[in-house]
């Protein structure tokens, strides 16, 4: 055998392999989903948390959740943007494991070339978008992939204009919304940062801490579009809201009886190195920069809003 042969010859075992650990989480998941099926109403999302593809436990949530929901069989897909390669994510495990459709965008073309080569792509009815999303244009973009009207999730993870995405939405009537939350904003102020089109985390400020919007600003905004703020996941980065017409027995919380604290430490130096920065060390490091106070309605710089 050629040195060519065994390498391939050893790519397909590790793939194999791979396929084998999946299909052993997802098996193992099912169990924890019969168990969650049975269970007495959650007095926290928390308590539902498993991981099969998703960064953290919100594979879990999202199963708890959509089974308290009773959504009908038209309601069985999703939107998700910022999913990158689209390994780890918070649909995968309802596309492999529920079947549902979904519509996913990222603005890497390698990204979703790596998707759309993907045995998923073939296996399951997914589309995969190329596009840097804005404001202006995230309606049009969904609408001329044949998305539209009533689905069961939306997932918006794009580490900046987060909140301004969801504000200009309109061509979606999602029942269950998921997105990402910047946990060094606090739960007091209802902030983001400013609207910019162009915006991208790595530019905006070195250290990487400065992003999306906090979770008031997210609970805000649900009030207005009709959803309630549900929980939080045990990472302190992703809010949960629930289309009030679907609320059942799920009981709302307010932002700060949500929010969670994030742990994970992210923040780089003006090299790019990580700095394992935690706490208030977080904003401090950022409160030159200015956010968008949605409350007061004018831009105001950090260091003077949270005194710091």
């Amino acid at each position: 055998m050629s040195v060519i042969d065994a390498m391939l010859a050893r790519a397909k075992k590790l793939l194999t392999l791979k396929d084998d650990v999946a299909d052993a989480k997802i098996l193992s998941a099912r169990i924890l989903i019969n168990q969650l099926k049975n269970s007495p109403p959650l007095d926290d999302l928390r308590r539902a948390e498993f991981k099969v593809f998703s960064q953290f436990g919100d594979d879990g949530i999202i199963q708890y959740l959509v089974q308290k929901m009773r959504l009908s069989q038209a309601e069985h897909c999703f939107i998700e943007f910022g999913v990158e390669n689209y390994e780890e994510s918070n649909t995968r495990f309802l596309l492999v494991n529920d079947n549902w459709k979904g519509l996913v965008i990222d603005a890497e073309s390698k990204n979703v070339r790596h998707i759309m080569n993907d045995r998923i792509y073939w296996r399951h009815d997914l589309t995969a978008l190329c596009a840097f999303i804005t404001a202006e244009n995230i309606d049009d973009l969904i609408s001329s992939t044949g998305f539209g009207g009533e689905i069961g999730l939306l997932s918006i993870d794009i580490d900046g204009n987060d909140y301004w995405i969801w504000e200009r939405m309109h061509c979606v009537n999602p029942v269950l919304v998921v997105v990402e939350y910047n946990s060094a904003f606090g739960s007091q102020h209802a902030v983001t940062v400013p609207y910019d089109p162009a915006f991208q985390r790595s530019a905006a400020h070195f250290s990487h801490l400065y992003w999306g919007c906090s979770i008031g600003a997210l609970e805000m905004l649900a009030r207005r579009k009709g959803y309630a703020l549900v929980g939080s996941n045990s990472a302190g980065n992703n809010a949960y809201f629930v289309r009030r017409d679907r609320l059942s027995d799920l009981r709302e919380l307010s932002a700060s009886e949500a929010y969670v604290e994030s742990r994970f430490r992210e923040s780089r130096n003006r090299r790019g190195a990580l700095t394992f920065l935690s706490g208030e060390h977080r904003l401090h490091t950022i409160r030159d920069m200015a956010v968008f106070d949605l409350r007061r309605n004018e831009k105001l710089q950090i260091r003077a809003l949270y005194r710091c």
